[in-house]
């Protein structure tokens, strides 16, 4: 071996620890949910069957503190691209171009996707699921194939809702009835994965988007029925259930405390208020509620099914030990719009379910939101959802999956704040790939994270419609939108109750100054105008 040769082992080794002469590079697996709530998972305290993706989090380690950006178009931004994503175009929706550099709705050409940053190194990369950046195709991204929805799928049982690409691709056929989205999601992640060994001298990135379990409630019967009898005791009872399981798998600490019930406001903004008590509503309204909430749960438990499914296939062919797999969500769960939810979306109009109606509900041709009140359950412990940049809409589950290059025992849990932003460059770093993109990385290296700690307080930092935050070491700075700063302490109080920006106003004021050097580096400020709820139109 000459010595440039040698040079270059030793500058690679240091560069990424995890490369070493003669280990073969790891494949990349990342799941990412639709709307799943924190507490949802059952290794994250819910009772929802998940045994799949807790018996991943047994074998490796869960995240606690790991953030996203609050909506689904602006995390897959973050996601793929590495950046925060109003500095990629993507601070609002795709269907809102406010002709903003940092609101236009559509991916920036500058932005390098994982895909991009992977395939110097060799890697072949794939996307299964909701792509949902503005864009046609993401085979123009870096990606060889995809299969899924463009935008945000709002039919479960209707395969045409689904496309191949490139162009000149086709789908699998499926005969009558036997077509459920998230399964279809699934055949064809393992379609690509059985695409990508046929060179089997090069590893694999596949992005598995599901768009489960967002609305519209759509799950197959036989799934409902087994959580049919289960929400009766309404989401109260459920929030305090979950709390006490999650301190018994210390997810939080002892000594945390349940939020009030959260505030909503539906779309438009012709109501407001606070999730009223389960015990408070009539009979009929708390049977059309709980029948929601099974619908969802049968969503999240189908969805375990299937991420079981391709799991079983990396395990046929020898490929999990050295397979990275972290799995997350794209924000909080979803409280649109108010504690009932909706039936029609495009009118915010509910519909009470009654006798033989409530049997119908989660079929083709329905649709149904889980609504505020379950939301407010799927979040435990935590204030507010998806939209907002309290714990409830930022905060997911996080699941890291590596056995080869994981170095705490398997089931470790793991407290430090992380974050969508990091999972590109610790695709670029365990792949050995060189990150050659126009916009600097703002994120870490997980794996380096989970395995040799970080050193010093990481700020990170949000804004979605005007909501906002800070998260500094221990301390968090958050707002509504056109509200004053909140500041929590989060070593005794993440649950977000005790304000304390009258008693450290020098901290606050610190803190926003942070805030908005980011935000004018990050084309979030000054902040567009129409950003609020009463503005924006239901995901599309």
């Amino acid at each position: 071996m000459n010595v440039s040769r040698i040079a270059l082992l030793f500058l690679l080794s240091a560069c990424f620890p995890f490369f070493t002469a003669g280990a073969e590079k790891p494949n990349i697996l990342y799941i990412l949910a639709d709307d799943l709530g924190f507490s949802d998972l059952g290794c994250f305290g819910g009772e929802i069957e998940t045994p799949v993706l807790d018996s991943l989090a047994a074998g490796g380690i869960r995240l606690t503190q790991f953030y996203n950006t609050g909506r689904c178009c602006p995390s897959r931004a973050a996601l793929l691209s590495g950046q925060y994503p109003h500095r990629v175009g993507l601070g609002h929706m795709t269907t809102n171009d406010l002709n903003r550099p940092g609101y236009r709705g559509f991916i920036a050409p500058e932005a390098t996707t994982i895909a991009e940053a992977l395939t110097p190194a060799g890697y072949r990369s794939f996307i299964a699921g909701k792509w949902h950046l503005g864009t046609p195709d993401p085979t123009q991204h870096g990606f060889e194939e995809f299969y899924g929805t463009l935008v945000s799928a709002k039919r479960f049982f209707d395969p045409d809702h689904l496309v191949r690409k490139p162009n000149g691709r086709f789908p699998r056929q499926y005969g009558e009835d036997e077509f459920y989205a998230t399964d279809a999601v699934t055949d064809h992640a393992i379609d690509f994965l059985n695409i990508a060994r046929e060179t089997p001298d090069k590893p694999w990135f596949l992005y598995l988007a599901y768009n489960a379990p967002h609305f519209p409630l759509h799950a197959p019967k036989e799934e409902i029925a087994k959580y049919a009898n289960r929400y009766h005791g309404g989401w109260d009872q459920l929030r305090e259930e979950r709390l006490k399981r999650m301190k018994a798998l210390k997810i939080v600490p002892e000594d945390t405390k349940l939020s009030p019930r959260s505030t909503w406001q539906n779309y438009g903004e012709t109501k407001t208020g606070t999730n009223p008590a389960w015990d408070s509503l009539p009979e009929d309204r708390r049977l059309d509620l709980a029948r929601r909430m099974a619908i969802y749960a049968a969503m999240v438990d189908r969805l375990d099914q299937q991420i079981g499914r391709v799991i079983a296939d990396l395990k046929s062919e020898k490929e999990l030990d050295n397979t990275l797999i972290v799995f997350t969500s794209d924000n909080g769960a979803c409280f649109e719009w108010d504690p009932f939810g909706f039936d029609i979306v495009s009118s915010n109009q509910n519909i009470l379910h009654k006798g033989d109606q409530l049997d119908e509900m989660g079929g083709p041709g329905t649709f149904h939101s889980v609504g505020s009140g379950w939301a407010n359950a799927g979040n435990t412990p935590w204030r507010m959802y998806k939209h907002f940049n309290h714990e409830g809409g930022i905060a997911s589950p996080g699941i890291v999956h590596w056995p080869e290059g994981l170095k705490a025992p398997p089931g470790s849990i793991h407290a430090d704040p992380a974050h969508l932003i990091d999972l590109l460059p610790t695709a670029v770093a365990v792949g050995g790939a060189t990150y050659s993109g126009e916009l600097s990385l703002p994120g870490v290296n997980l794996i380096q994270q989970l395995n040799e700690g970080t050193p010093g307080d990481r700020t990170l930092f949000f804004e979605h419609q005007g909501n906002r935050a800070v998260r500094q070491g221990r301390w968090k700075l958050v707002a509504l939108d056109d509200q004053p700063w909140e500041l929590y302490d989060f070593s005794v109080d993440r649950s977000e109750l005790n304000d304390l920006s009258a008693k450290y106003p020098e901290k606050v004021k610190a803190m926003n100054l942070s805030w908005e050097k980011w935000g004018r580096e990050n084309l979030v400020i000054p902040l567009p105008k129409d950003l609020g709820v009463k503005y924006l139109k239901p995901d599309e």
